[in-house]
């Protein structure tokens, strides 16, 4: 939650460690062993590597009378669900050969450390749904519908939305004298943050980052401190966000060349083909953005990802989302738009798990969030809490 320029490593190592509860969204009050994420996680994992070795090293999936060729990026470890009956299912995003993320549902039965897959269903192509989950009040949960689904299904919040944050951390085995980083959230026009309670080792201070007005937590850390974790209590609440008037004082730093996000005439050449008869910067920045979409695939694999590597994310057209932040910032300052990284965390409308990275682009007049999610939660609310005004 931080800005990039200052302390990204900080938060890409304190985010790496972020630690969720493995417990069942509900139980069917049977007397029989609680079935974890780890369960899932690993009946999954077995499933499509025993799948793909006899399908030359991909999981083959049906899809709209179409073969699908798929790798795995990733089960998704926040959460499992109870759908009755003993049967769970746990979402897992998979890479196609033809370009797409994939989010498929893969639905689990049987008892701990034996479960078997009986089903699978593509749930999102690239973010999009293609239905959505609700759930009853006693805890599971049943498919429905994208067509005429009710607003808070979608994770679509108006107005304002309030609610209690908690930013965890585990540290890792240290084994001499360490320093440690973490950013801090703060208000802004909005939202508004107070800190309810910070809990972590001793020797902890709070530091003001001068450049961009941002909060860090510091605290020295030793090998006592090892396995420890941390925990930031935040009361939020937020206003809806549309295009709103720049406030920012030097907005012409953001069209400085950096040392992963360079300006050349590749990525000036690119950003003039893809803006082509657009007037304003608004509409420019949206088809720089739909650009990167359309030419960038989510892939978390090879030598080079994940570094914010602009030139990478156009050569290779692949990477995670800080790659497809450096590749969109490099565009839209190839045109003369300032732009800059801002990183938070997505609140989903229902569920206790999410977190996103947001570019915002900084205009002569305006400023508009471009946002991808690097959780794919199943329904992510419209308060994205980029902490940078």
């Amino acid at each position: 939650m931080i800005e990039r320029r200052a302390f990204v490593l900080a938060w890409v190592i304190s985010s790496a460690l972020l630690t969720q509860p493995r417990i069942g969204l509900a139980a069917d009050g049977a007397a029989t062993p609680p079935v974890t994420i780890d369960d899932i996680a690993n009946g999954i994992e077995k499933h499509i590597a025993d799948q793909s070795e006899t399908k030359g090293g991909y999981f083959k999936l049906q899809q709209n009378k179409k073969e699908l060729s798929l790798q795995l990026v990733r089960v998704h470890l926040e959460y499992l669900a109870d759908l009755g009956g003993g049967v769970h299912f746990a979402c897992v995003d998979l890479v196609g050969t033809d370009g797409p993320v994939y989010d498929v549902d893969f639905f689990m039965k049987g008892p701990p450390g034996a479960m078997t897959v009986t089903e699978t269903s593509v749930h999102k192509i690239n973010g999009r749904p293609l239905y959505l989950w609700q759930q009853r009040r006693n805890g599971t949960w049943r498919r429905v519908p994208v067509k005429n689904a009710p607003k808070h299904l979608l994770g679509v919040i108006n107005g304002t939305d309030e609610f209690e944050f908690i930013y965890r951390a585990k540290l890792p085995e240290i084994t001499s004298d360490a320093k440690l980083w973490l950013p801090l959230a703060r208000s802004d026009t909005f939202q508004r943050v107070e800190v309810k309670q910070i809990i972590a080792p001793e020797h902890w201070r709070e530091l003001d980052e001068r450049d961009y007005g941002n909060k860090v937590l510091f605290l020295n850390a030793g090998p006592t401190d090892s396995g420890k974790t941390i925990e930031i209590h935040y009361r939020v609440k937020r206003f809806e966000k549309g295009e709103y008037a720049v406030r920012e004082p030097a907005p012409q730093k953001y069209l400085n060349p950096e040392n992963l996000v360079p300006t050349n005439e590749t990525f000036r050449a690119i950003a003039e083909k893809a803006t082509r008869g657009k007037t304003t910067d608004l509409a420019r920045a949206r088809a720089l953005y739909d650009h990167v979409i359309a030419t960038v695939r989510y892939a978390r694999y090879g030598p080079g990802w994940g570094r914010g590597d602009a030139v990478y994310a156009c050569d290779a057209r692949s990477g995670n989302c800080s790659d497809f932040h450096a590749y969109f910032i490099a565009l839209a300052r190839a045109m003369g738009i300032p732009a800059r990284f801002a990183i938070g965390a997505a609140i989903p409308s229902e569920r206790n798990d999410g977190g996103s990275a947001t570019t915002r682009r900084i205009g002569s007049s305006s400023a508009k969030a471009a946002t991808w999610s690097s959780s794919r939660s199943r329904r992510l609310a419209q308060s994205i809490s980029s902490l940078i005004p």
